[in-house]
């Protein structure tokens, strides 16, 4: 028998405070069924780890959202589609995400980064997430993407309502819909040929729609992968960075005095706060995880934040270490084929803030952080920050 609760992970207190309510399914069971969603919750992270790399058995291909309304309309993109095709589309999606590609843009991140951190330092206090974790991605993501000057000041709502619609079809998924519709709509506009930057990502995936490579009809959604994840889930993990490195400035001192140090720590702030909370998979056939067997044509959400904090893989999980040994074992972009496809971007505009931070700043100062109330991302809303040289 597969044990139940009437835990509701979507309540304002548990979005807020998560890692009890994380603890206690972990405790409970390999799975445990959610009686409110209908849904299985994977919450260990060998288990999670296991169902991620099995992509014909937990399929995404029907969805990864816990509404069907949505799966529906996202079926096909890169993110709800199953190999042959969901290769396909990676293979194109992926060309200006490889390492090689995109380490011709480190020099313009670094030298962007110091510019900014060089503002931040004449500022007696600023905000972390307005000032610094959304600021830098838009400063660079929008010009990767070809976009025209219009619809940049709807990025930022876009991404959040992108993912707030991949949690159940609550009050606040509801809520978004007529921003999500918003962003459908542009995206479509976006998808004529000669409204984005010649040479720019998007462009070339209208190019590739316009000689048959991708389907017209999902070219909108397509740009809308490049779009929503590029934003949100950055600005989560720079959010926290700043926040856990003026929390513990030992470890930031570890890290000004070996940079090497830098890709571990994020991606040590990536696990102790994963900027995903979970998506769904449905199961194509029964799959048996440590000794449960979920039944085939139920659905299991993955919990990205609960598996970084799993006492049973990590050492300490709830200590923040940039020395972890295994932190980069970490799903907090989730793994396997549907791994984040834009983590490479994600990290270089992190290390290069990182790095121009160790580089200037001898002292990290923050006050207390708001939280979002966000049914997917794992979100600061405001965090006064000063630093010092």
């Amino acid at each position: 028998m597969i044990p139940s609760t009437d835990i509701d992970l979507y309540t304002e207190e548990a979005i807020l405070s998560p890692y009890e309510a994380y603890r206690t399914l972990r405790d409970t069971g390999p799975a445990v069924w959610l009686e409110q969603y209908q849904v299985y919750a994977v919450a260990r992270y060998q288990d999670v780890y296991d169902a991620l790399h099995d992509h014909e058995g937990f399929s995404s291909g029907s969805g990864v959202a816990l509404n069907e309304p949505l799966n529906r309309k996202m079926k096909g993109s890169a993110l709800v589609s199953d190999p042959p095709y969901h290769d396909h589309l990676r293979g194109i999606m992926g060309v200006p995400l490889t390492p090689k590609a995109l380490r011709r843009h480190k020099e313009l991140f670094e030298r962007l980064a110091g510019e900014l951190v060089d503002r931040l330092l004449e500022r007696a206090t600023f905000d972390v997430v307005v000032d610094f974790a959304q600021l830098f991605p838009l400063s660079v993501v929008p010009d990767l993407l070809g976009w025209p000057a219009e619809g940049r000041d709807d990025f930022l709502a876009w991404a959040s309502a992108g993912f707030n619609a991949l949690g159940p079809m609550n009050e606040r998924a509801v809520a978004d819909l007529g921003t999500l519709q918003g962003m459908w709509a542009f995206m479509a506009e976006m998808a004529v040929p000669g409204r984005l930057r010649p040479g720019s990502w998007g462009a070339d995936l209208v190019a590739a729609a316009e000689a048959g490579t991708l389907s017209r009809e999902l070219l909108p959604a397509m740009i809308g992968d490049y779009l929503v994840p590029s934003l949100d889930t950055t600005v989560s993990a720079l959010s926290s960075a700043m926040l856990l490195l003026g929390r513990h400035p030992d470890q930031w001192r570890a890290i000004r005095a070996d940079r090497s140090l830098i890709p571990n720590a994020l991606n040590e702030v990536i696990r102790y706060d994963a900027p995903i909370r979970g998506l769904s998979r449905l199961l194509t056939r029964d799959r048996e995880l440590s000794g449960t067997t979920l039944p085939a044509g139920s659905r299991a959400l993955m919990l990205y934040g609960s598996a970084n904090r799993d006492e049973r893989y990590w050492d300490t999980p709830d200590t923040f270490d940039v020395t972890r040994a295994n932190a980069a074992s970490h799903v907090g972009f989730g793994h396997g084929i549907h791994g984040c496809v834009g983590q490479g971007l994600a990290r270089l505009e992190g290390h290069a803030l990182l790095n121009a931070l160790a580089d200037k700043v001898s002292v990290i100062e923050v006050g207390e952080p708001t939280y979002r109330v966000h049914n997917t991302i794992r979100a600061i809303a405001t965090l006064p920050a000063t630093l010092g040289r």
